[in-house]
């Protein structure tokens, strides 16, 4: 096959940078013929399967924060005066909402090994849609308690968003991936502050009162962006890079038959077939790549009981979920209390309700950079290091994180007048540790459980929210002084994150 073989020869410089730093590959699809999954990260178009469902991905968990998290900037004054509520029925609005994900993200895993996550995304979105748009229905405590836990349903498009990225890519670009989705989507949070102030603002300035102008900032906002998205993940999404989502094992039996094909002489190099048919240069990879890891030839399973006993059995399952209890739980609580911190602390005629949101929503919009970034690192250790490198990066964001919260939450109590600008500096230090870590965590997952991964990315996820309920009930009743509840949270986060430096991972 001399024609095969030149346009091997002739594509094999350019694979081979592919393969060696797939991060910075934004335009080629690199496919791996094993799984076909997609080796490089062609984010920049929208002219094949990878990019689009990846876009579709972060973009339908960003739109959830806009009725999810639309309650924390507005509650510290105009809600809680308007609904006449006191500071413990506001934390524990909160705390309803934590609650409700946790429980939509344990049954999504299980959804989404049996559906597939597109169908889960746009269905979780459609299901969110309906309490959003009742939010203005709320008089009173009860009922801010009904509707807040009803749009917790939202937090589950996390399991969904993880799920569907790694299935689509491959292990050398799963952290990357996931937590550039992840990080995007979580974005949504510091947009959602910003956009429901400006709109809350501008009703006011159109001449209506507090007691409608929230309201109908509900209507406006999350409402219409809900259901496009999930209209858009139906028409233009797909299940699996094999297509639908019952097909999903005739890719990998494609890849195996494919490898038995190619001629001995090729089996431990990689080339490449050079693809000009495409809109993008497509490059399929032909031969086993370096790193043999189960995460090449592992299909989602369909959830039973034995299979849920055998995963929940393991340690290896708990290791990032109890990490991701410690950091995004973390990061949930302080999304929530710290418009209500800000407040409380500086509250004069020049700091209101509308800048402590502002700043508040720095803690969300960091997600952009910071959680791509811990995934960027995770892979970056992977190819030295394998799955031992993720574990310890992990975890020692993870203590760091916990020592910048007890150095916070001293600061705050042993300093009548806190400097704002030394709170700000503890926040993005805190905020850029948490968020990498949650990042680092979403590179590790795929390598745990991989034939469960929507159940195991339902485990973490809702551990993650576990530990928002906690941190929350933490800041729910540890009030004042106002740093004590940052120091517990922090103690908490060092031993949770050395206690799990005992469990093993899987060398690659």
């Amino acid at each position: 096959m001399p024609g095969l073989t030149n346009s091997l020869e002739e594509a094999e410089q350019t694979n081979m940078a592919s393969l060696v730093s797939p991060r910075i590959n934004f335009k080629d699809v690199v496919v791996n013929p094993a799984n076909l999954k997609c080796s490089s990260l062609p984010l920049f178009s929208l002219r094949n399967q990878y990019s689009v469902n990846f876009h579709l991905s972060w973009l339908g968990f960003f739109v959830a924060f806009l009725s999810w998290f639309a309650f924390a900037p507005l509650v510290p004054d105009v809600i809680k005066q308007d609904l006449q509520l006191t500071s413990a029925q506001v934390g524990n609005s909160n705390v309803v909402s934590l609650c409700a994900t946790l429980l939509v993200r344990v049954i999504a895993g299980p959804l989404v090994d049996r559906f597939g996550p597109r169908k889960v995304m746009a269905g979780l979105l459609i299901c969110g849609a309906i309490p959003s748009g009742l939010a203005g229905t709320a008089h009173t405590a009860s009922g801010l308690y009904i509707v807040r836990f009803f749009i917790g349903i939202l937090g589950g498009t996390f399991v969904a968003c993880q799920a569907w990225t790694t299935a689509f890519f491959d292990k050398n670009v799963v952290g990357t991936a996931n937590a550039l989705a992840g990080g995007w989507g979580n974005a949504g949070g510091g947009f959602t502050f910003i956009v429901m102030i400006a709109l809350y603002n501008s009703l006011i300035s159109d001449g209506l009162t507090p007691h409608v102008a929230w309201r109908a900032a509900f209507a406006i906002v999350p409402v219409p962006f809900l259901l496009t998205v999930a209209a858009a993940t139906l028409v233009f999404g797909t299940d699996h890079p094999a297509g639908r989502w019952s097909d999903r094992h005739k890719a990998i039996a494609h890849g195996i038959k494919d490898a038995d094909a190619l001629p001995a002489s090729h089996e431990h190099k990689d080339y490449a077939i050079k693809k000009e048919g495409s809109s993008d240069i497509q490059v399929t990879v032909s031969a086993v790549q370096a790193l043999e890891s189960e995460l090449d030839f592992a299909v989602n399973e369909p959830v039973t009981w034995a299979l849920a006993v055998k995963v929940i059995a393991r340690p290896l399952t708990w290791l990032p979920a109890l990490a991701y209890l410690t950091t995004f739980g973390y990061e949930l609580a302080i999304d929530a209390n710290l418009a209500n911190v800000l407040f409380t602390l500086y509250k004069s005629p020049t700091f209101g309700q509308t800048k402590a949101g502002y700043i508040a929503s720095i803690f969300g919009f960091l997600n952009v950079l910071t959680r791509p970034l811990g995934g960027y690192f995770g892979d970056l250790i992977y190819e030295r290091f394998g799955v031992p490198g993720k574990k310890y990066l992990l975890i020692i964001l993870g203590v760091t994180q916990g020592l910048l919260s007890i150095g916070l939450g001293l600061y705050i109590d042993n300093n009548q007048h806190p400097s704002l600008t030394i709170l700000i500096v503890f926040l993005i230090l805190a905020a850029f540790v948490c968020e990498a870590a949650n990042g680092v965590n979403f590179s590790l997952v795929p390598h745990c459980n991989p034939c469960s991964n929507g159940f195991m990315s339902g485990i973490v996820g809702g551990m993650g929210n576990f530990g928002g309920i906690v941190f929350a009930m933490i800041f729910r009743f540890q009030p004042a002084p106002l740093g004590k509840a940052f120091w517990i949270s922090g103690i908490i986060a060092v031993v949770i994150n050395l206690f799990i430096t005992v469990i093993r991972v899987p060398r690659v």
